[in-house]
This record gives C-alpha cells, sequence and structure tokens, in this order.
C-alpha cells in the first residue's frame, strides 16, 4: 500500500490540504498528516485542521510520496522550517515522489530541487526565477516532481498522484465515484 506524507504548517490551504487527504484515502493510501508543531493547525481561512502527528515524530519514516500543500502562509512557513528542505532531498535522493501546489512550489524551488525543471505553481510565486522553466499548466511532472496551480486544481492534482502511486483504475474510481462529470 503506498504512502504519503503531508506536512502542515499554519496558514496552509485547506481547499488543498483536505481535498488531498480525501482524495488519496478515497483510494486506499496510507497518509499521515503531521503538523510541524503539536496542535491544530489554523488554515488560511480560519478553518482548524488536527494533525495526527507532528512532524518531529515522523521524520525518520519513510514515505512514497511527499506532498506540499499551498497558501502562501502555509508555504512561508515549510520553506523556513530547517527539517522540510533535508527531507525533500532526501526523499529525492531515494527516487520517491516530491510534489506541491500553490504556493508550496517556491518551497521546492528554495530548496534546490526546481533546477533545470519544468514546474508550474500560483501565478507570481515562481516569476522571476531563471533556474526552471515555468508553465501555465494546472499539473506539471517532471520526474519526481509534481507541480499544480492552486485550490481550482487541487482535485487535478491530487487524482493525478493517485494514479501515479496506484495506477489508472484506482484513479478512475475514485474519480468516477466524485461524480466530476
Amino acid at each position: 500500500m503506498a504512502t504519503v506524507l503531508i506536512p502542515l504548517a499554519q496558514g496552509c490551504e485547506e481547499l488543498e490540504a483536505v481535498t488531498l487527504i480525501d482524495l488519496f484515502r478515497r483510494a486506499g493510501i496510507t497518509v499521515t498528516v503531521a503538523g510541524l508543531e503539536a496542535g491544530p493547525v489554523t488554515a488560511s481561512r480560519g478553518v482548524v485542521l488536527m494533525p495526527e502527528t507532528t512532524l518531529d515524530q515522523i521524520l525518520d519514516q519513510d514515505f512514497d510520496l511527499v506532498v506540499l500543500p499551498g497558501g502562501l502562509g502555509g508555504a512561508q512557513r515549510l520553506e523556513a522550517d530547517r527539517r522540510i528542505a533535508p527531507l525533500l532531498r532526501r526523499m529525492t535522493e531515494q527516487g520517491r515522489y516530491v510534489a506541491a501546489i500553490c504556493a508550496a512550489p517556491r518551497v521546492l524551488a528554495s530548496a534546490g530541487l526546481l533546477e533545470g525543471r519544468e514546474a508550474t505553481a500560483y501565478p507570481g510565486i515562481l516569476d522571476g526565477r531563471t533556474d526552471l522553466r515555468l508553465s501555465s499548466a494546472a499539473v506539471v511532472r517532471d520526474g519526481t516532481f509534481i507541480t499544480s496551480r492552486g485550490p481550482g486544481t487541487a482535485m487535478d492534482f491530487a487524482l493525478t498522484l493517485i494514479e501515479l502511486l496506484c495506477g489508472r483504475t484506482t484513479r478512475d474510481e475514485v474519480e468516477g465515484a466524485l461524480q466530476r462529470s
């Protein structure tokens, strides 16, 4: 069974975080939601989310995917956290997936992980960066890195990640039950 870590920071984008958690669990993926510190996380629109654990408690565990929800405040806190960049680099060295949506691709860029790669993000977040190829696509995959634009692309982002981890059949089953079309 696939395993995913979703680190939550104060100010994260709740639509993205909840969409990722919900759809991954519908796909049968084991999801670990870890706060940067103990206690509830107040998301960007005031929704309070309760992580199951803290980042310190699971930092040494292996995951198939680490996915960073956006929200500018959350992304800034992820970027400033001394544990996140080493975690993402370790995942990269192990050939595992790393994904980020909305403002969170800035965390990957700051860690030096998007150099020479194609990526997307919320408009303006990666502007001016000359070390990557900026795309306007909803979801971009470059090797083991997957990025997405924002709250409106969260479902497509989650379904893309489900397909990577579990295959097309599982993605189609999850998407079909959502009644998107």
